[in-house]
């Protein structure tokens, strides 16, 4: 089955460390948490068809439950929390939908101006949710749209400097920053941040790996990007740091992979989904978890590294 990974993301790099694994085997999925869980939707089936699978991950007892599926399958789709509830968005269609975990249901709520599908980078600012790249009508974009749970609207906004699919996101010190991807030249590296205050966006120093695919989050006011593809699987898990306008390498990944999505609970980042092989490709059987420890050059305890590596 797919893994699921947490990182303890603090100053230095770290070690990885095993969960349970995902009841259903999935790529290409979203994560997000709400109320200390970890929510996985849709996706793909391994290399078969998309699902509506919804499954919820609660740190505290490592353990999975079935929640309500999506109100249809999809996949390269994204979600988000905002104002305390769950959104489901993209992949390859322009609805949006909302989860009430009360009551275990899906709601419409206004479409997106655009699909993002082929995996948008995600935001969230001060309750509102942004989302910039990804594909519309087969074709990469540099759009950005942002979604007003209040008044339930999308508003679009400056475009991005690079079009592009596959890409990640995450908000540190309320800007939103977007890296790596494909579908136009120098997509695979480019990290550029939007400033809402100033509706613009800004490039900065360019990731050290070329790379789709990948998942990213922010923890302690830097931006973590994992794994990803091109031109095949990557294990590298890089750090910028917006101070410094930097990059430094950490511990790689068990398992290079691709396809996943990253969710945050305090200062530990957990990978949802992946795929073994570039493209679509059969889930793994396992699950990881990564922690990343204080130290100047990250390494794996004792056996660790072989043990993931072996099972994965």
């Amino acid at each position: 089955m797919f893994s699921v990974a947490a990182a303890r993301a603090q100053s230095g790099g770290g070690t990885w460390q095993r969960l349970a694994p995902m009841p259903s085997a999935r790529q290409e999925v979203a994560a997000a948490v709400l109320n200390g869980k970890v929510y996985v939707l849709g996706g793909l089936e391994g290399d078969g068809p998309a699902t509506a699978t919804v499954e919820a991950y609660n740190p505290n007892t490592n353990t999975w439950e079935a929640v309500r599926p999506l109100p249809f399958a999809n996949h390269h789709n994204s979600a988000a929390v905002a104002a305390g509830k769950l959104y489901s968005f993209g992949g390859f269609a322009t609805a949006t939908f909302v989860y009430d975990p009360a009551n275990d249901t899906w709601s419409t709520v206004q479409s997106m101006t655009f699909q993002h599908g082929g995996t948008a980078a995600v935001g969230v600012i001060n309750d509102k949710i942004y989302v910039a790249g990804g594909t519309h009508a087969g074709t990469s974009i540099r759009a950005l749209e942002v979604y007003d749970p209040v008044a339930n609207t999308w508003s679009t906004r400056a475009q991005m400097g690079v079009a592009r699919d596959h890409c990640a996101g995450a908000v540190i010190n309320g800007k939103f920053y977007v890296v790596a991807g494909r579908g136009s030249s120098g997509a695979g590296n480019a990290l550029e941040v939007y400033d809402p205050a100033a509706n613009s966006w800004s490039r900065l120093a360019s990731m050290p790996t070329v790379r789709s695919g990948v998942a990213a989050a922010a923890v302690n006011g830097e931006l973590w990007v994992f794994g990803g593809e091109i031109p095949g699987l990557r294990p590298e898990v890089e750090v910028y740091n917006p101070a410094t306008n930097s990059w430094r390498r950490v511990a790689d990944m068990p398992t290079p992979r691709h396809g996943i999505s990253a969710a945050v609970i305090g200062n530990r980042i957990y990978l949802a989904g992946v795929a073994r092989s570039r493209g679509s490709a059969p889930p793994m059987s396992t699950k990881c978890s990564s922690s990343i420890a204080k130290r100047p050059s990250p390494t794996f305890p004792p056996g660790s590294e072989s043990r993931l590596t072996t099972t994965c």
